[in-house]
């Protein structure tokens, strides 16, 4: 590698560095979790109060949500993958986990926001 290629690289590695810092300190905690299945927007619940909720899925299937420190994360679920259950903990504003087979979304949005249509979906 030459001179040049080194400066390359560690500018592009410092931008990187400085965008997903960036992005980590605008990142605004949410005040509920909006549980949609099938696209309808079922439940929201307080991000302030912890508690267990047991959703009904797409054709019967269910998922089970806590709430906990401010954080929510599916629990369990009856679908093949659980990937929904492996997907962690969300927290932040526009975070989302998706259950596929059941159909359910859970998402943290502010108070008062309506997180069915954004800008860039219309």
């Amino acid at each position: 590698m030459k001179k040049n290629d080194i400066i390359l690289i560690l500018t592009i590695l410092m931008i990187s560095g400085a965008g997903l810092f960036v992005l980590n300190m605008t990142k605004s905690s949410g005040s509920f979790v909006q549980i949609s299945i099938d696209g309808n927007v079922v439940a929201t619940y307080d991000l302030s109060e912890n508690g267990t909720y047991e959703l009904s899925g797409y054709h019967g299937g269910y998922n089970t949500l806590v709430i906990k420190d401010r954080k929510a994360y599916f629990k369990d679920a009856d679908c093949p993958d659980l990937v929904c259950v492996k997907s962690g903990t969300i927290e932040s504003v526009g975070e989302t986990i998706v259950c596929l087979p059941h159909r359910v979304v859970a998402e943290i949005v502010n108070k008062g926001e309506d997180a069915e249509v954004d800008t860039v979906s219309q």
